[in-house]
C-alpha cells in the first residue's frame, strides 16, 4: 500500500510517524494514552486512560454521566461498543407528548449514563494494564489540579449562565462564583473521590452502590423515576459495525441508535457520481454532498431510532437500487427542501489509539451539549448527559420518547479501510504489514472483519503525538 503526502490542503502541521499513536483533543489525555502504551498497555488501555481523564481536564464536552461508542480493531477484526443508556422503565411516555420539544436541561432529559460501563467493558475483553492503572492521571489531575485550556476555558464560561439554576452544578464547576479562565488553576476534588469509587470497584459502584444510590436519590426528589433495577441492568451492546464502500474505501460505523448511518447513505449516493470530474472543492462537487447528505439527514430522521422500535432496517434504508435513483434525482442546477430539524451539537469529544501490534481504536464519549442536562449529582462530581433531548414527542414516530428506550444518538465513530486494507502497521525491516478485507470470498458487503494477509509499503498510522 502506498500513500501519497502531496495533500490537497496547506497545513502547518506535519504528519508523526510512530509505532503507538495517541490523539485526542487535550495534551493531557493524550500524555495519559502514552503513559498506559509506556506502561504495557495496548491500545484500548491507552484510550481509556486518555477517556477517562478528558472527564477532569475537559469537562465542558464530556463527563463521567457521558454515554460512549467505540470502534475497536484488534488487528483481525473490527468490533462495535454502543454504551447509550435507556430511559427508566417507569417513564410514562404521555407526560411528553404534544409538547414542543424535548427538554434540554434537567433530570427529564437525562438517561441512564453509559461511558463507564464501556470502560470496564473494554478493559475487561481488550486490556492488557488493571483496571486501576488506567485512572492514575484523572485522579492526579482532579486532586492537585490542571491549567485550563483556551477553548475549555471558552466555552466554561459560557456556561455560568447557561447552568445558573442548577446550584450543585455551580458549586462543582463554579467555587465561590469563580469563573475560570485561560491557564487557571482547576481542582475538582469530587471528581477525584468517584473516580476512585469507580476505579477500585470496576465500575460496579457507579450502576449498583454508593454512587447509583445518589443518582436515583437526586433523580426522584426531581420526579425522575429512575430506578435501582434501571441503573444495575445496563450493560453496552456489543454490535456488529455498519458499512458502505466508497472510491475505494470502506467507511464502518456504529449501527443504529447512532446516526453513523447518515454518513453511510450519503456515500452511498455520492458513488454513483464521479466526483473526480470536478475540480476540488468546486461548487459542484460541494453543492452534491451537500444534497446527499440533506437526503441522509431526511432519511434518518424519519426512520432512525432504538433499534427495537425501527420500522424500517439498516439494509432497507442501505438498498443499491433506492441509493442509485436517489443519487440520480440529484441535479446540479437545483436544490432540494431544507432537511428536518435534528438534535446536534458540536460539544463532544473524540479520540484515536494504535499501537505496534495493529489495534487500533475509534471513540467517543460526550455529555451531548456542553456539559450536558446540568445535573451534578450531588457530592460525586457526576456532571450528567442530557441525551434524553435526543428523543421526539411525536406520538407513532419510532423516535418518540418512551420507556426503556434508547435515543436518537449523535455519537459516531468512525473507522475507515483503503483500498481493502488497514492503515495499520507493524515497522520491521522498513516493511509494513496491512490486513485487507477478504469480503470476496462470498460476495457479500456485511463482513466486519478483515483477515491480515500481504506485504506493503510502509503507511502512517495518525497525525499527531506517538513514539
Amino acid at each position: 500500500m502506498t500513500f501519497d503526502w502531496q495533500l490537497p490542503y496547506p497545513a502547518n502541521r506535519q504528519p508523526v510517524f510512530a509505532q503507538n499513536m495517541v490523539a485526542t483533543s487535550q495534551p493531557l489525555a493524550t500524555a495519559a494514552g502514552l503513559a498506559a502504551l509506556k506502561a504495557g498497555g495496548n491500545a484500548v488501555d491507552a484510550a481509556l486512560a486518555a477517556a477517562i481523564t478528558l472527564t477532569v481536564v475537559e469537562p465542558n464536552n464530556n463527563g463521567i454521566g457521558s454515554d460512549a461508542f467505540a470502534l475497536i480493531f484488534d488487528g483481525q477484526d473490527l468490533h462495535g461498543i454502543n454504551g447509550s443508556g435507556r430511559t427508566p422503565r417507569d417513564l410514562l411516555t404521555a407526560d411528553y407528548l404534544n409538547k414542543r420539544r424535548m427538554p434540554g436541561l434537567g433530570w427529564h432529559s437525562v438517561t441512564v449514563p453509559g461511558a463507564v460501563n464501556v470502560w470496564s467493558t473494554l478493559s475487561e475483553r481488550f486490556g492488557q494494564l488493571p483496571f486501576k492503572a488506567l485512572f492514575d492521571a484523572a485522579i492526579d489531575y482532579a486532586e492537585n489540579g490542571y491549567l485550563v485550556g483556551p477553548k475549555t476555558a471558552f466555552y466554561w464560561q459560557h456556561a455560568q449562565r447557561t447552568y445558573r439554576d442548577f446550584p450543585e452544578f455551580q458549586a462543582t464547576f463554579f467555587p465561590d462564583g469563580q469563573i475560570p479562565s485561560i491557564g487557571s488553576l482547576v481542582r475538582l476534588p469530587q471528581h477525584g473521590e468517584t473516580l476512585k469509587r469507580i476505579r477500585d470497584s470496576q465500575g460496579e459502584d457507579f450502576y449498583q452502590g454508593e454512587l447509583a444510590e445518589r443518582m436515583i436519590r437526586d433523580a426522584n426528589l426531581s420526579g425522575y423515576p429512575l430506578a435501582k433495577a434501571d441503573l444495575a441492568e445496563h450493560r453496552a451492546e456489543w454490535v456488529t459495525p455498519i458499512s458502505t464502500a466508497f472510491s475505494g474505501a470502506r467507511l464502518f460505523e456504529i449501527p443504529p441508535n447512532g446516526q453513523g448511518l447518515m454518513a453511510l447513505i450519503a456515500l452511498g449516493l455520492l458513488e454513483h457520481w464521479d466526483l473526480g470530474q470536478f475540480e476540488l472543492d468546486a461548487a459542484d462537487t460541494i453543492h452534491l454532498q451537500v444534497e446527499a447528505i440533506r437526503y441522509a439527514w431526511q432519511q434518518v430522521a424519519q426512520h432512525l431510532a432504538d433499534p427495537a422500535s425501527m420500522t424500517e432496517t439498516v439494509d432497507a434504508l442501505m438498498d443499491p437500487e433506492t441509493l442509485r435513483q436517489a443519487a440520480h434525482a440529484l441535479r446540479l442546477d437545483c436544490v432540494q427542501g431544507p432537511p428536518p430539524e435534528l438534535g446536534v451539537s458540536r460539544d463532544t469529544v473524540y479520540l484515536t489509539t494504535a499501537d505496534a501490534q495493529g489495534m487500533m481504536v475509534s471513540l467517543i464519549q460526550s455529555n451531548f451539549r456542553g456539559f450536558g442536562s446540568g445535573i451534578v449529582v450531588p457530592g460525586t462530581g457526576i456532571s450528567l448527559q442530557n441525551r434524553g433531548s435526543g428523543f421526539n414527542t411525536q406520538a407513532g414516530h419510532p423516535n418518540c420518547i418512551g420507556p426503556n428506550k434508547r435515543p436518537f444518538h449523535t455519537i459516531i465513530p468512525g473507522f475507515a479501510f483503503l483500498n481493502d486494507q488497514t492503515l495499520y502497521e507493524f515497522w520491521r525491516d522498513g516493511w509494513a504489514y496491512a490486513s485487507p478485507r477478504s469480503c470476496a470470498d462470498d460476495g457479500a458487503d456485511d463482513h466486519p472483519c478483515p483477515k491480515p494477509t500481504g506485504r506493503v509499503r510502509r503507511t502512517p498510522l495518525a497525525p499527531h503525538r506517538g513514539w
